[in-house]
C-alpha cells in the first residue's frame, strides 16, 4: 500500500496553496476551456469540507447564486486549479459543516477568526 502512495505522489505535482479548512471563505480561480480558448473563472464561497489525503484530496465550496445554493468540489491536484485565496478565516467547531446548507439569513453567518500580529 505504501508503494502505491509513493508512485501516486511521484506522478502528481504538488502545489502550495494557503492553509484553509471548513468555515473559511475562499476564492478559487480555475481554468475553463471553451473550444481553443482558455480563461480563468472565480468561484468564491465557504468551504464545507476537506476530504482525502495526498493526490486524492478534495474540498467542497458552497456559494449563493441569487437565492440558490451552488456547491462545487475541487480536487487539490487538478491541473485546472489555478489559485486559491483565503478571504476570511471562519470559526466553526466541525470539520464538515453540512448543516450550513439548511441555514438562511442570520443563522447562516460564520464568526470570523481574527489574527493579531505583533509589531
Amino acid at each position: 500500500m505504501d508503494r502505491l502512495k509513493e508512485i501516486e505522489n511521484e506522478l502528481v505535482e504538488t502545489r502550495n496553496f494557503p492553509a484553509f479548512k471548513a468555515g473559511d471563505t475562499v476564492a478559487v480561480s480555475y481554468k475553463i476551456k471553451e473550444g481553443e480558448k482558455e480563461r480563468i473563472q472565480q468561484f468564491a464561497g465557504v468551504v464545507l469540507q476537506r476530504r482525502g489525503t495526498g493526490a486524492t484530496e478534495t474540498f467542497t465550496v458552497r456559494k449563493m447564486s441569487g437565492n440558490i445554493g451552488v456547491e462545487r468540489i475541487f480536487p487539490i491536484s487538478s491541473p485546472f486549479l489555478d489559485d486559491v485565496k483565503v478571504l476570511k478565516h471562519g470559526r466553526v467547531r466541525r470539520a464538515r459543516i453540512f448543516y450550513f446548507r439548511e441555514r438562511t439569513g442570520k443563522s447562516a453567518r460564520i464568526k470570523e477568526r481574527r489574527y493579531f500580529s505583533e509589531n
